[in-house]
């Protein structure tokens, strides 16, 4: 579980995060929407520990980054995955390679070790035949399914992903996003996902928070998020097509 309490973060005169306070639970995708410049990335980079907030607290199974000594947040980094926007795989690196990286980075297990790690998370992301191929031999959905590997080999306590349908077809989106829920299922993830994509609200938002302008506007489910009378939300959410259909078939059905 992370906890957010009351957090700020500023840049100069831009004062990005207002007061955010909310909760992301293990074993549950949660999701953070919002218009571009409603703070987005700059939350989920303090939920990294990439930006220290100027107020409030984080705290990661209860225990606050601000106290932690630069031993235990190294640690608590190491207990992170990540999955970057484009993939962000080395091109030079083979798929077993890329998947393999933090694990010579940051473990002192056997080679043998390691490769059995590395061939258990490609074919739980249901790649058996990829590993010597390069990340310019494979496709977008392939080199996503590659990233999400990379990210869960160390067993990380908590998964981070920054728009990770970005670029691919609607098809091979929900592909990844079903792919992301049942790894956050399956090994109690907390799972927190930056997104655009309404698709991703609607299938596998168990949790939503919806910022606008640095405050935290909304937070409910994927089914909620349907009843809300709040504006700001309606107005973004059902700019899509695709929401303005389920929303009148969710009218229809409780009439």
């Amino acid at each position: 579980m992370i906890e957010v309490d009351n957090i700020h973060k500023t840049f100069g005169d831009n004062h990005v995060l207002k007061g955010i306070s909310t909760t992301f639970d293990k074993g549950k995708t949660n999701l953070i929407i919002g218009q571009s410049g409603s703070g987005k990335t700059v939350f989920l980079k303090c939920l990294l520990g990439l930006f220290s907030p100027e107020k409030g607290h984080i705290r990661y199974s209860g225990k606050n980054y601000a106290d932690l000594t630069n031993a235990e947040k190294r640690d608590l980094r190491q207990d992170m995955g990540m999955v970057f926007q484009g993939s962000a795989l080395f091109d030079s690196m083979t798929v077993e390679k890329n998947v393999s990286f933090p694990l010579d980075m940051f473990t002192k297990q056997s080679k043998s070790e390691m490769q059995d790690r590395v061939d258990f998370v490609l074919k739980r992301v249901n790649l058996i035949d990829a590993h010597k191929k390069y990340p310019s031999e494979i496709s977008g959905g392939m080199q996503k399914r590659v990233a999400i590997a990379r990210a869960i080999v160390m067993k990380p306590s908590y998964l981070f992903c920054d728009e990770p349908n970005s670029g691919l077809d609607p098809k091979t989106a929900i592909l990844i996003d079903n792919l992301i829920q049942e790894i956050t299922e399956e090994y109690d993830i907390t799972t927190v996902i930056n997104t655009h994509d309404m698709n991703s609200v609607m299938e596998i938002g168990k949790k939503i928070i919806f910022l606008k302008n640095g405050y935290l506007e909304w937070e409910g489910t994927n089914k909620e998020i349907f009843k809300t009378d709040n504006k700001a939300v309606t107005d973004f959410v059902y700019s899509s097509e695709l929401f303005k259909k389920v929303r009148q078939m969710y009218i229809e059905e409780r009439n």
